[in-house]
């Protein structure tokens, strides 16, 4: 049996992928937990706790696939944290992929889509932005050095069963849907016509094992088909919508690119609007 290492595996994303892949593959996690959850522990996979810049120590045995997912994954925040984004998304990226190439495996590495917003300019507006550019373009001259079979995912404002839902890291879906359901005002940052296309987990997964299976190279973006500004999703969900000051790194839109994913005959199937009807029944 073929075995697989996923980075983040107990985040939301990578327990969704560890799940899809323990019926065929021997899987293993690497996490550190700092948005990871024991919770999100699924049944049959190995759990190793660590960072990912120790890979080569922590790691024992053969892989055949390793799905990097474990970096620092927010925006307007990475702001306030640059030493950690640094730590987390920088010193990881050369050991991983040395990892990778002494074992003859496939990376599969999460990518993004701040690199398509507004023209492109938003890659410098935040460290979190431009060290995901920085990695994606590192990972690219590698793989001209050093044999290395590798595809680039973008992931496009994840939603889903098993997103975080509070605390600094809480992603906007599950966030707004906790907060409607206590009553309390949605915050919406101005101007609050940013785009935003979100996209279903069960959908980012499907799209990741094809990817798994035959994607290469750079450009595969997954995203859903709708485009919803932030304040018709706070709208959609109450009428209780308080405006908040416009903060840095906040991306007006985002380029949809993913003609490299639909070519290996992905197609998003979840609708936003059918997961809000689901989740909050009151709508």
């Amino acid at each position: 049996m073929q075995r697989a290492l996923i980075i983040g595996g107990a985040g939301f994303i990578g327990s969704n992928l560890c799940r899809a892949l323990a019926a065929d593959w021997s899987v293993v996690s690497l996490d550190n937990y700092f948005t990871g959850s024991r919770d999100n522990h699924i049944e049959g996979v190995e759990y190793i706790e660590g960072e990912a810049a120790e890979i080569a120590h922590l790691i024992d045995g053969s892989v055949d696939l390793v799905v990097h997912l474990g970096e620092y994954s927010r925006v307007e925040q990475s702001l306030e944290d640059i030493d950690t984004v640094w730590r987390l998304n920088n010193s990881a990226m050369m050991p991983v992929m040395r990892f990778a190439t002494q074992q003859g495996a496939k990376l599969v590495y999460s990518g993004s889509s701040t690199r398509f917003g507004d023209g492109g300019d938003t890659v410098t507006q935040t460290p979190y932005a431009w060290l995901k550019a920085k990695n994606v373009e590192l990972l690219k001259q590698y793989a001209d050095w050093y044999p290395l079979d590798y595809a680039i995912v973008y992931f496009y404002n994840v939603y889903g069963p098993g997103e975080i839902a509070s605390g600094r890291y809480a992603t906007v879906v599950a966030k707004f849907l906790a907060m409607a359901a206590r009553g309390e005002p949605l915050t919406v940052t101005l101007p609050g016509t940013q785009q935003r296309t979100f996209t279903h987990v069960d959908d980012i997964i499907a799209a990741l094992l094809l990817v798994i299976a035959a994607g290469h190279g750079d450009g595969h973006g997954i995203a859903s088909d709708e485009s919803w500004s932030i304040l018709q999703l706070a709208e959609q969900l109450t009428d209780n919508v308080v405006m908040t000051p416009a903060k840095q790194g906040n991306r007006q839109s985002t380029e949809i690119v993913t003609a490299k994913t639909r070519a290996l005959g992905w197609r998003p199937e979840k609708s936003l609007s059918d997961y809000l009807a689901v989740s909050h029944p009151s709508l």
